[in-house]
């Protein structure tokens, strides 16, 4: 049967190529070279998400501003402090060999897609009618100059110790975020963590924050400019250390039905549409690599390529570090470093604004990194050192290397290229090998464990890198499988004095369940994988249900009601339960803010331990201590009791008085905005959105479904989900929520969203007889005569 099939002449194609689209939107690249095949997919990266990767350029590089105006120039302006601005040659050599030729040929195949809807305006995503702007070219260097679209931490959680610590202290401290392996809290000599401001986050938080098109932003003037310096709230940039993770896990054969490997990945970040990841199949001779990677950068980072199989987690190396100057007397512009002074070094750069003149600014940088706060009263510099900042750390491009391993060996050994993020990666290959391997360039610190500002004086200086051999990994696990959920997994073996590696993880109840499910499944399949990858089975909420079912009979209906209704609840939050609605109302917005208000009086303290740290809560009220008063049971007792109560009534109001009818996705929801939607007109501004979509789940369950509290509106999870057969590789599931394509007309852009949201999943066809059977739609690409 004959598919719709277009041909396109393009500049700067050595061979004819071509692209088919199956049924499901992803899209199979097929070169006669490598120089052909990134060409190629930089040309379907614009053509399915130009919008999407031209705002992703433009953010990253500080050139906002020129197209949106001067409600922009404030974050054009943050994101300029943390562009790579080190030697190049040293940078493209960090990833792979070849690395700069093929972000030249992917760069190159954007242009090609710019340069045709000059001459085709009806292929130019309609968002750019809509602001009145225009794709820009590409250079190869902003492929990997750009960082601030990457995971990093603990900078904020740094500050934020600092100003918890200055009011309360480390146990307090441990209810935002648990320290694992325990160590000291006790602050450097000569820092006063009482003087080290949360505005000193502002520009950090700025320069990592989503574009957003509020119309008073739109409408700013020049003299309102900085009055958009704070774009994101302090909670967003918490909530993403703590919900953006992912799970994945890897079988060995001796453990699945078939005897071949089952490799699992859905990595959890922000949802947004189109989606941040994008499913692509790219082939040329010596090449073959199916999967999922970011549209704007080359390769895939999670897939396979017919040998191996790899897919990631986030990893919690401590990655970045807070550094405090003293000022000199009389001069601000010279910190103390050593035995002397060195000046803060200015940079000026030009911005263009829209509507407004061009703009001059001042960027400022330590021998550290960029100046994040500086205070001449105090005759004080604060700075961040990130690894950002070194050759090598542009996100995922360490995949030039890694996605080209034809072994478990070999991708582990390719690991020595992996800058950001530190993550977990889990692999297998044909051979039936399969591994778990830590990557990421993680600081040495001789003399502190990286939890709290430092001094900037020479004190406190990186000493290199961990070789990457050194880091955790573990080939053909004894228990046959491993997974992983940015839990605390460091071994328990490694020893006291080894160098650190991070303190701070993700609450470790998805991991947990993730693992038990496995190790009592000794025949696991691809279908037992999807299953679990949308588990909703909640361990804190069966943990709560356990104290309510200690407690002693309530007489008072308000209580008695709401705990027959949790009485025998297998602690599953489906879309359609009410005890999820209820546990999850009663957990989120009464017990957890009751709880803290109990342990952190002040609100000021109270205010900086959000959203808290579940395991740390919930071991406190199964473990009461004197911080609840003389009578520690009692009174957790009393305020199960009355929070519980609350959280009925407020049930009632939400959803009706009876409980029978009550359904936790009437509540929980999933909804995919357009940044564009507070711009458009009021009869069109959900035309482009995708939802709502009823959703199980919660940020502790493995189908990750972290949510707003205000409406509930799920905010973050998993988008791309992978299930890889290996050697079996055309049985492979994934699905990519809501669509393949960025653009509102495809037919792609919203189809899988459905799919995704009760758990089905789309075939990720590898071979060239099955690609060919359910191709959809064939571009062919060809060179000028």
């Amino acid at each position: 049967m004959s598919v719709p099939s277009e041909t396109i002449t393009l500049d700067g194609l050595d061979s004819p190529a071509e692209i088919r689209v199956d049924h499901w939107g992803v899209s199979h690249l097929r070169a006669a070279s490598e120089a052909d095949l990134f060409f190629l997919q930089g040309f379907n990266a614009a053509r399915d998400r130009l919008w999407q990767i031209d705002l992703w350029r433009k953010r990253g590089l500080g050139m906002l501003a020129a197209d949106f105006g001067p409600g922009y120039l404030a974050q054009d302006h943050a994101a300029r402090h943390f562009l790579y601005r080190g030697d190049m040659a040293a940078e493209w050599a960090a990833y792979a060999s070849g690395a700069e030729a093929i972000c030249q040929a992917f760069a190159a195949g954007i242009n090609a897609y710019v340069a045709l809807t000059e001459a085709e305006p009806g292929r130019l995503p309609p968002e750019f009618a809509l602001f009145g702007t225009r794709p820009a070219r590409w250079q190869a260097e902003d492929v990997v100059r750009i960082r601030t679209h990457a995971l990093t931490r603990n900078a904020a959680s740094e500050i934020l110790r600092a100003n918890v610590l200055a009011r309360s202290d480390a146990a307090t401290d441990a209810l935002r975020a648990a320290i694992e392996p325990p160590t000291g809290l006790d602050a450097a000599p000569g820092i006063d963590l009482g003087a080290i401001p949360l505005e000193a986050l502002r520009l950090f938080k700025l320069a990592t924050a989503p574009v957003t098109f509020e119309p008073a932003r739109r409408a700013a003037t020049l003299d309102e400019a900085w009055r958009w310096t704070e774009v994101t709230d302090l909670g967003d940039v918490v909530r993403a250390t703590t919900e953006e993770g992912s799970n994945n896990w890897v079988v060995s054969g001796a453990r699945t039905a078939t005897g071949r490997p089952i490799l699992a990945s859905d990595p959890h970040r922000a949802h947004a549409i189109p989606s941040l990841r994008y499913l692509v199949h790219l082939s040329a001779p010596g090449f073959d690599a199916i999967g999922a990677g970011e549209p704007a950068v080359p390769g895939i980072s999670i897939g396979h390529n017919g040998t191996t199989a790899f897919g990631l987690t986030i990893f919690g190396a401590d990655q970045e570090d807070v550094y405090v100057y003293e000022t000199q007397a009389g001069d601000p512009e010279r910190y103390r470093y050593a035995d002397g002074w060195e000046a803060i070094r200015r940079i000026e750069e030009r911005f263009n604004v829209a509507g407004a003149p061009e703009q001059t600014l001042t960027l400022s940088f330590t021998r550290h990194g960029p100046v994040l706060h500086e205070d001449p009263v105090r005759r004080q510099a604060i700075a961040l050192r990130s690894v950002w900042l070194e050759p090598g750390s542009a996100a995922y491009l360490g995949s030039l290397s890694a996605m080209r391993a034809t072994s478990v060996a070999e991708f582990g050994a390719a690991l020595t290229h992996w800058g950001t993020p530190s993550v977990n990666h889990v692999c297998a290959d044909t051979s039936g090998t399969v591994a778990w391997y830590a990557a990421g360039f993680t600081p040495i610190r001789p003399n502190w464990n990286g939890l709290l500002p430092v001094p900037g004086d020479g004190s406190h200086e990186w000493a290199g890198f961990l070789p990457a051999e050194a880091l955790p990994h573990v080939v053909n696990p004894a228990e046959g499988f491993f997974a992983t959920a940015n839990e605390m997994n460091l071994p328990a073996d490694r020893p006291a004095d080894a160098p650190s590696i991070g303190h701070e993880w993700i609450e470790p109840s998805r991991a947990e369940r993730i693992k038990g499910v496995l190790r009592a499944d000794d025949r696991h399949t691809l279908e037992a994988a999807g299953a679990l990858q949308n588990d909703v089975q909640s361990l804190p909420a069966v943990r709560l249900c356990a104290l309510l079912a200690a407690l002693s009979e309530d007489r008072d209906r308000a209580v008695a009601e709401p705990r027959a209704l949790l009485a025998g609840w297998d602690g599953r939050l489906a879309a359609d339960s009410a005890p999820a609605a209820l546990c999850e109302v009663w957990w989120m917005k009464h017990l957890r803010p009751g709880l803290l208000e109990v342990l952190a009086p002040d609100p000021a303290v109270r205010a900086l331990l959000l959203p808290g740290h579940v395991e740390s809560l919930i071991r406190l009220l199964e473990q009461p201590d004197l911080c609840f008063g003389p009578d520690p049971a009692g009174a957790r007792d009393r305020l199960l009791r009355a929070t519980l109560a609350r959280a009925f009534a407020d049930l009632c109001r939400r959803l009706g008085p009876d409980p029978s009818a009550w359904r936790w996705g009437d509540l929980h929801h999933g909804y995919f905005e357009h940044a564009a939607a507070p711009i458009r007109a009021q009869s069109e501004r959900t035309e482009w959105d995708v939802g709502p979509l009823p959703l199980g789940g919660s940020r502790s369950t493995p189908a990750h479904a972290g949510y707003r509290l205000s409406d509930f509106r799920v905010t973050a999870g998993a988008s791309v989900r992978l299930l890889i057969d290996v050697g079996n590789w055309d049985a492979s599931l994934c699905i990519n929520a809501p669509g393949q394509s960025g653009d509102p007309a495809s037919p792609h852009y919203g189809d899988l969203a459905p799919l995704w949201a009760t758990g089905r999943y789309v075939p990720l066809l590898y071979t060239t007889e099955r690609v060919e059977d359910a191709t959809s739609r064939l571009i062919r690409l060809v060179p000028p005569r």
